[in-house]
């Protein structure tokens, strides 16, 4: 399907438009290759290189209870092993629930600006919970309610992603998306792996307090100042997507728009499909650390030195996947993705504590880190199957109908994709409240059996919507 070239008016406005950090931008061509190349490339590679960081602070902040709950008893707080796994399924409840506001909010007032007001509040919770670690009479209830404001920054994914989208053209947004989400992704593995090494010495100085005596190591923790670290770097982050963003026109949305995406079969069948691999990367890497502390410590394995790694693995295939999706069609990877988890969650099962067996920790993890990279494939194709399927049926309805007709038919596509993007993405991050809720209500292992059952039948709705032969929407 060919671009309509732009009109004489159009390419009079792109003369006087201004593309300057902190712009708000009217003529945006990614498709028209002359723009691309002169204008649109550095722009939008400056927006995604803002963007990321941003959005890896929102998953370290959202992130943050899976490592911090792993030492609350060791420093006198006595909490059960199922009140721990709902203070690390809380977040996913907000935060899946503010991403469907944060889906639309985005549009309305500007990415630019709203990534820099979504970034600056996280600073809140971060202080909040640095202030609540520090004294082990702060009630249960008090410590659930941090969790759940924690959660906002979860939402970030939602209008980052939306987004980032827009920025890029057809054949780049897998690899855009992939990079945005799949190093944004990183923050769970930055706030498992930095946490546990800034609280066992006083990093933060005086102002931070003082420390905890951790009883099950016999030495001082300063456990405050894993919610404390991030708050200068919330600062920063608001600062540059200020500064050094914009915001599009054409992303600019009212809801009444949007909502139209409530009536499209296939934001529900890919919001299915996400809640797959989004849904399990999120919910696992909120579990992990529990599981190894439950099922493993006592054989000398520490949650703390290994659970970072999976979404790290998971975070990187994400670009990956978005990569590969560019290549040789986001439907194939997806699926690729259900029947690599599948495979990976079956080891998991069989290497897990039973009985009289004490299990094999490292086919556990090993199983664990295949499911990572597998969710991760999953995450990237997905996304690069949205705007493929909306662009695809808008501008099959518009052809033959002119330029005009080609040209308003694209734009509703971007806003389209758009919003089923950061919707599905909302859908997906409950997987973060469920999964770890799950293991806390019911046996590990049939929370898992669920699971593969589940991705059985995402495998069948993505081949028969979009991977065989004749599908509806080939992505």
């Amino acid at each position: 399907m060919s671009i309509p070239t732009p009109t004489p008016s159009a390419v009079r406005s792109h003369r006087r438009e201004t593309y300057k950090p902190g712009a708000t931008i009217g003529d945006w061509r990614p498709e028209d290759e002359g723009f691309w190349q002169s204008t649109g490339r550095t722009v939008a590679q400056r927006n995604l290189w803002v963007s990321i960081p941003a959005l890896m602070l929102g998953f370290v902040v959202w992130q943050v209870w899976s490592v911090t709950v792993v030492k609350l008893n060791d420093v006198g707080f006595g909490f059960s092993k199922s009140q721990l796994f709902w203070l690390t399924a809380i977040p996913g409840l907000t935060g899946g629930t503010f991403r469907i506001l944060y889906t639309f909010i985005g549009p309305i007032f500007g990415e630019r600006k709203f990534t820099a007001f979504s970034t600056i509040i996280l600073i809140a919770p971060m202080l909040w919970l640095g202030f609540a670690l520090q004294d082990t009479g702060t009630p249960y209830w008090e410590l659930a309610l941090i969790a759940a404001v924690c959660g906002i920054g979860g939402a970030n994914f939602a209008s980052s992603m939306a987004n980032i989208g827009f920025f890029f053209p057809k054949r780049e947004k897998g690899s855009a998306n992939g990079l945005n989400g799949g190093l944004g992704n990183l923050g769970v593995s930055v706030v498992q792996l930095v946490a546990p090494l800034v609280v066992t010495a006083a990093v933060l100085g005086a102002p931070a307090g003082g420390p905890q005596h951790d009883a099950k190591e016999n030495t001082d923790i300063w456990l405050q100042n894993g919610a404390f670290l991030w708050v200068p770097l919330l600062v920063i982050m608001a600062l540059l997507a200020w500064f050094l963003m914009n915001d599009l026109r054409v992303a600019a949305a009212p809801f009444s728009q949007q909502k139209v995406i409530f009536k499209r079969k296939h934001n529900w069948l890919m919001t299915w499909l996400y809640v797959g691999t989004f849904g399990s990367f999120i919910g696992f890497a909120a579990g992990l650390p529990l599981l190894i502390k439950n099922n493993f410590e006592a054989q000398g394995y520490q949650a703390t030195t290994y659970a970072w790694i999976g979404p790290f693995v998971g975070a990187l295939m994400r670009w990956a996947g978005g990569w590969l999706s560019d290549k040789m069609g986001g439907a194939r990877v997806t699926m690729l993705s259900f029947v690599g988890m599948a495979a990976s969650l079956v080891v998991v099962v069989f290497a897990l504590p039973s009985g009289g067996d004490q299990g094999s920790f490292w086919a556990f993890f090993i199983g664990f880190l295949a499911a990572f990279a597998f969710s991760g494939l999953g995450n990237g194709s997905t996304f690069r199957q949205i705007p493929v399927i909306f662009r695809d049926q808008h501008m099959r309805e518009a052809e033959g109908k002119g330029a005009e007709a080609q040209a308003a038919a694209l734009k509703q596509s971007e806003m389209e994709a758009g919003a089923v993007t950061g919707f599905s993405s909302a859908i997906a991050a409950y997987g973060f409240f469920f999964i770890p809720a799950m293991f806390a209500a019911m046996a590990v292992t049939n929370a898992l059996w669920l699971f593969i059952g589940f991705y059985a039948t995402c495998l069948a709705v993505c081949w028969w919507f979009y991977a065989r032969p004749g599908a509806e929407a080939p992505s």
